[in-house]
């Protein structure tokens, strides 16, 4: 015979059962959720213009698509591309917030304490690869780097950057410690680093080909060297660093992210819809325009061991650059 007190008992239990399982409906829901149902913002930590806007922007259009909802771009300069990291270190951990990082805030790594940390993010895909280079103007006095580095030591030359302890700043600051007078000067406005050295505020620019292609194509500016690891097709009379007995390359790239804490699901569908835009003959030609290796694409899985192999060449050539005194 079942007794009140039993009775209570098991109603009481049964209500609290009833309890815990409503409280998981919700996060039950919000699992099984559709995604994505809104925009996605598309972070680019520098100004309009530059080649991570041209990227986001191309692979943006693409993705909508795909995603069937819009990648609006959000453009947020600063402090070497930090300014805009942040900003995707501070939304939710979601998939509504993407991030294109370049080589040049990745290098910031390198320093010996870095505050951004590679557990902080989860690469969705590199997308793109170029050779980097040193320019001048047209008519620059200095035709070949011969002269540049003739000039150089004897006297200071200004090279525009995007910003301290870049890729840039690490190769100004490499041949700096070798006896060359070089001095960077960090524009993190694309457009106002492009035309430095054509208006004569800067005498070298640090750059990638495909990002300066008008100026390279309206025979404003041209390279003098390139930095990369072996012979960059469409400039053949250009030697590489690694020809004069430089090793330097550290290439750019440029990284899709999302932020540490993601759910699996959206991190496998949006570095799938990547992957997929990417692989279209309409990205490809894109590449082509930018001078960029054909094979610039890492799925996100392949990216981690690629960034540590960069990175310790970022730190090789840190090391190999004595402290300034």
């Amino acid at each position: 015979m079942v007794t009140m007190s039993a009775r209570r008992a098991a109603a009481g239990a049964l209500a609290g059962v009833c309890l815990i399982f409503a409280s998981l409906v919700p996060g039950l829901a919000a699992a099984q959720e559709a995604y994505p149902t809104r925009p996605i913002e598309f972070i680019v930590p520098w100004g309009p213009g530059g080649g991570a806007d041209q990227v986001a922007r191309k692979l943006g259009q693409l993705l909508e698509g795909d995603l069937k909802v819009s990648l609006p771009v959000i453009n947020i300069p600063g402090a070497t591309g930090q300014t805009g990291h942040a900003k995707l270190m501070a939304a939710n951990s979601d998939g509504y917030s993407l991030e294109v990082m370049t080589g040049d805030t990745f290098a910031l790594l390198s320093e010996p304490n870095a505050k951004i940390k590679m557990s902080d993010f989860i690469p969705l895909g590199i997308v793109i690869q170029q050779p980097s280079a040193f320019f001048i103007a047209e008519g620059s006095p200095m035709k070949t780097w011969a002269d540049v580095e003739k000039t150089a030591k004897e006297r200071p030359l200004k090279v525009a950057v995007t910003g301290f302890s870049s890729p840039d700043d690490l190769t100004v600051n490499f041949f700096a410690a070798r006896g060359m007078k070089l001095t960077s000067v960090p524009y993190a406005k694309p457009g106002e680093r492009y035309t430095s050295i054509v208006g004569g505020h800067a005498d070298l620019l640090y750059e990638q080909a495909g990002d300066v292609r008008s100026f390279v194509d309206s025979k404003q500016i041209r390279p003098v060297i390139f930095f990369y690891g072996g012979k960059v097709a469409d400039f053949p009379g250009i030697p590489t660093a690694t020809s004069l007995g430089y090793n330097v390359t550290l290439p750019q790239f440029r990284v899709i992210l999302v932020k540490a804490g993601t759910d699996p699901a959206r991190v496998k569908l949006l570095a799938d819809a990547i992957a997929k835009a990417a692989g279209t003959a309409d990205f490809k030609g894109y590449l082509k325009e930018q001078y960029a290796d054909d094979n610039s694409f890492v799925p996100g899985d392949k990216v981690p061991a690629y960034m540590e192999k960069w990175l310790d060449e970022a730190r090789k050539l840190r090391a190999a650059t004595p402290a300034p005194k």
